[in-house]
């Protein structure tokens, strides 16, 4: 449960609508699930083109949700007007990621006027669980619009 609070009331609508309005994230088709301040969660359903010859989802996918889900996270605790942008993220894959979806569970650890650092868990998910397949570390500059 997030402890932080977002100086936006709609910081949900903001960081789906930024988000979803990006080339990338709609190429990738993911789905917001839960959404908290400071708390993301991105959902990307399984497709054959997003994995590699033996069907596991591939590593570009796994990062590139990882940091959607953490610079989301990092979104929902911006001030009204202002979106963020990924400096640098460090991603370390843990185990194959193979199922009917992955979900990235993305938290802030630390907010900044400017600078933001921000965690994600990606976990691949079957009939029987979820397996931690990926972890990451992001740091976002958050920026004035307009």
């Amino acid at each position: 449960m997030s402890s932080w609070q977002a100086p936006n009331p709609h910081f949900a609508q903001a960081v789906e609508g930024a988000v979803l309005s990006m080339p990338a994230a709609r190429h990738l088709g993911f789905e917001f699930g839960r959404v908290a301040a400071g708390e993301v969660e991105i959902v990307q359903p399984f497709r054959v083109e997003l994995t590699q010859h033996n069907g596991y989802f591939q590593g570009g996918v796994l990062g590139s949700l990882a940091d959607f889900a953490a610079g989301s996270a990092a979104g929902t605790l911006l001030q009204p007007g202002w979106v963020n942008m990924t400096i640098d993220y460090t991603v370390k894959i843990l185990a194959p990621a193979k199922g009917k979806r992955i979900v990235a569970r993305g938290r802030v650890l630390k907010p900044g006027a400017l600078i933001t650092s921000a965690a994600a868990d990606v976990y691949s998910v079957e009939d029987e669980g979820e397996i931690l397949c990926a972890t990451a570390l992001v740091t976002m500059r958050n920026v004035k619009l307009g």
